[in-house]
């Protein structure tokens, strides 16, 4: 399987240049030139139009890079995988969106590798958007996100209902803003557009807790996650502050169902209805 095709194409797309590619890729210009006259034989079309600039897509070449990145993509994660270790069936491939990881995520992994013995774990932290690429992709088996996307043959199932509030801890400045998605940044700058704005902002959830915990302010996020610092009277509620709904998904191709696959869903399912403190605390002695 001659892979170094796909990736001399990627590197010429990607730096637009037979040139670059090959200092890229440690070859000879003449031997990315072979590659391409090579793939391009095999394709039975032009995927590039060279000039003194360099080189560019054709329309062809436009639409082979969707398959390109998922032959490299695939490749990549069977060569991560096999041989699979002595004992071993199969393969799960789970990903899960970083505010998720812990302890949903987490905890998910354990009780699959103790209940379902045979098969090894891969997990995959990332945003939502990159996840539901890999899922496209077959790369994934399935994720957790926030915002599915509805494609033909995914399956789109609601895990659980959570909502965004708005909590401060000793002082409620800064107001500390956290990115949650597209559909959060509409609806939040809607309810609150002098907030649109704000001197401190972060992308990650439990980043931005941490820094309020530290340093004082305010800022929206998941109940279960501040949960016990509520109880604890570390954190307050800000009264009469808007809140938004904020489930997450289960998603996964029906194409690549599964037993096993099923099993690990009815774990994940008892997980969430037997655990409902999320609270991010990375170190247990916390």
């Amino acid at each position: 399987m001659d892979i170094d095709l796909t990736r001399t194409f990627l590197e010429i797309a990607r730096h637009g240049s037979f040139v670059a590619a090959a200092e890229r890729m440690h070859v000879t210009q003449t031997a990315i030139t072979a590659r391409i006259q090579k793939l391009e034989g095999h394709l039975n079309c032009k995927l590039f139009v060279r000039n003194r600039a360099g080189a560019r897509l054709t329309a062809d070449g436009e639409a082979f890079i969707l398959y390109a990145n998922q032959m490299l993509q695939t490749w990549e994660a069977a060569q991560r995988d096999l041989p699979l270790p002595d004992g071993l069936h199969n393969v799960l491939h789970i990903g899960g969106e970083v505010s998720l990881c812990n302890p949903l995520m987490l905890r998910w992994v354990s009780r699959i590798r103790t209940t379902i013995v045979d098969y090894a774990v891969q997990a995959e932290i990332g945003s939502g958007e990159t996840l539901l690429r890999q899922l496209e992709l077959g790369v994934l088996d399935a994720a957790l996100v926030y915002q599915p996307n509805y494609w033909p043959g995914m399956q789109v199932e609601q895990l659980l209902e959570e909502k965004l509030i708005l909590v401060r801890a000793r002082t409620a400045e800064p107001y500390v803003y956290i990115d949650w998605g597209e559909g959060f940044r509409q609806r939040h700058d809607s309810a609150l557009p002098d907030k649109a704005k704000a001197a401190v902002s972060f992308n990650l959830g439990p980043l931005a807790l941490q820094y309020i915990l530290e340093n004082g302010g305010s800022g929206y996020f998941r109940t279960r996650v501040v949960q016990s610092y509520l109880a604890k009277g570390v954190l307050r509620r800000v009264q009469r502050a808007p809140e938004f709904s904020y489930p997450t998904y289960l998603v996964y191709s029906r194409e690549r169902d599964s037993v096993a696959l099923q099993q690990a869903f009815a774990l994940l399912r008892e997980l969430v209805r037997e655990d409902p403190d999320w609270s991010q605390r990375w170190d247990p002695m916390i």
